[in-house]
């Protein structure tokens, strides 16, 4: 994702999840979801990926309607194909069998012209271990902080 800025993130799925592995794919879109999703108008985060006749489909990701559209505008939360190849849905496949595990939609961003999303093989956190990262992350402001100071 170094090649280009993210027309968006999802950062509420680091604050609930537990992130073991990211993975690029593509997104079959219309013509007017690519619009929008240029303009910054995306919202990922109560999106997931479900793994469904052995295609990976993202689900309640919210796209709004093409300002300029006309009435072939797209549905707003419609399911996504999203495109991989073979040989990494599988691998995903096997992982997703372990309980407790899912996909969430990490960022959407361009590179080279095509929609890509970064998705993340991912574990749920429980409310401690949420306090708990963010204990970590505050003592390393305060590292930070002391570090300037000096």
């Amino acid at each position: 994702m170094t090649e280009s800025t993210a027309s968006a993130r999802n950062r509420k799925a680091f604050h609930n999840y537990e992130i073991m592995e990211k993975y690029e794919a593509g997104i079959a879109l219309k013509g007017t979801e690519v619009k929008s999703i240029r303009d910054g108008r995306i919202n990922l985060q109560d999106g997931f990926v479900r793994l469904i006749k052995g295609e990976l489909i993202m689900m309640n990701v919210h796209i709004s309607p093409y300002s300029h559209g006309n009435i072939n505008n797209h549905s707003e939360i419609r399911d996504r194909k999203l495109l991989m190849h073979r040989q990494e849905i599988d691998r995903i496949a096997g992982k997703l069998s372990k309980a407790g595990l899912t996909i969430v939609p990490l960022a959407v961003y361009f590179k080279k012209g095509k929609a890509k999303v970064e998705i993340g093989i991912a574990k749920g956190k429980q409310a401690y271990d949420k306090r708990e990262s963010i204990k970590k992350r505050d003592i390393q402001r305060e590292e930070a902080r002391y570090k300037i100071n000096l």
